[in-house]
């Protein structure tokens, strides 16, 4: 691969060029993507102009967009050359995270790399069906917080990654032999519907709540897998209070929504941790369904177990949403209303 830059044009108005070769034709068409979204993707954010030519694309715009642009269309190239899928996410992901990671070389087992090389840049999640990224800062550092810490806290808005990123790695630290069981919990708070309303056993009253569990279950795992896992118990989703009484050992134990959780409910469930496991604890102080008048349990843990050793507190913004992009956009106009 090839960059040339032009000479800068003589007035100060006029955009210069970047010209990168590419090798391989074949990579180079799924680089540019079906009818070049890709390509359209990195314009758009970047404010460049991008023009295929042949072997080669002609990135045109200001100096640190060019640059930026370079940067994105080579790392992506690259990871094309490794064999590696090319998704909508793979490309916001080297958007917002700029080269800050990309010139380490990627790394067999996971779990070991976290351990062994902390500050190693790329930050990479294994399962069965995907390669995980996170694709913020925010997410990195707290991907790395939940192989470090036996306690971990991720606080923020909807669609940053929160739960998902937990699961992908309690499903990696499974497949590597780390953990032997998945719990995956959430409080079954009424949000404007009566469960009694609902038809069916407690199972089915229940299940809804536990859909985004499962979603992101099937994402990591074949579905047959899950199933199974299930019914032997291997994987566990059930509603906090189901937890009472229990002691967690040997497992990777997660906590969604726990913004809904009682102070009582919330040390109740802190209390079951049990040797060789790892808890993950999410929420969203701003999506609070208890009545008016109960306090969070999350507020007073983050009140009272901060500057503990082995917990991580991370927090994630708007600016961390990594669903569309409208909703980061209608996070931050509801919090400039608050």
């Amino acid at each position: 691969m090839a960059i040339t830059e032009l000479p800068p044009a003589p007035s100060q108005n006029e955009l210069s060029e970047t010209t990168i070769e590419f090798a391989d034709n074949f990579l180079l068409i799924d680089l540019c993507g079906e009818h070049d979204r890709n390509l359209t993707a990195i314009e758009t954010r970047l404010e460049v102009q991008i023009l295929r030519r042949g072997n080669r694309l002609a990135i045109i715009g200001e100096a640190a967009g060019r640059d930026a642009a370079a940067d994105v269309l080579q790392a992506l190239y690259h990871r094309l050359e490794a064999g590696k899928s090319l998704e909508p996410g793979d490309i916001d992901r080297e958007l917002r995270m700029g080269v800050a990671d990309r010139s380490v070389t990627e790394r067999g087992d996971q779990i070991e790399m976290f351990k062994g090389q902390a500050d190693a840049s790329r930050v990479e999640i294994k399962t069965r069906r995907k390669l995980v990224e996170p694709r913020t800062e925010a997410q990195k550092a707290y991907v790395k917080a939940l192989y470090d810490n036996e306690l971990a806290f991720g606080i923020g808005p909807a669609g940053t990654g929160k739960t998902y990123l937990a699961v992908a790695v309690g499903v990696n630290m499974f497949i590597s032999g780390h953990v032997d069981k998945i719990i995956l919990s959430r409080p079954a708070v009424e949000a404007g519907e009566k469960l009694g309303y609902l038809p069916g056993d407690m199972k089915d009253k229940v299940d809804p709540y536990m859909q985004p569990l499962y979603d992101a279950l099937n994402d990591f795992l074949p579905g047959k897998q899950v199933a199974k896992m299930i019914e032997e118990k291997v994987i566990e989703i059930a509603p906090l209070a189901f937890m009472r009484g229990r002691t967690l050992s040997n497992a990777f134990v997660v906590l969604d929504e726990a913004q809904n959780a009682t102070s009582m409910q919330m040390k109740m469930f802190l209390t079951r941790l049990g040797e060789g496991s790892r808890m993950v604890i999410t929420g969203d102080r701003t999506q609070v369904d208890l009545p008016r008048g109960v306090s969070s349990g999350l507020s007073d843990a983050e009140r009272l177990l901060k500057g503990i050793s082995r917990i991580s507190f991370n927090y994630f913004t708007s600016k961390d949403v990594v669903r569309h992009p409208l909703v980061a956009a209608i996070i931050e106009a509801y919090e400039a209303e608050g």
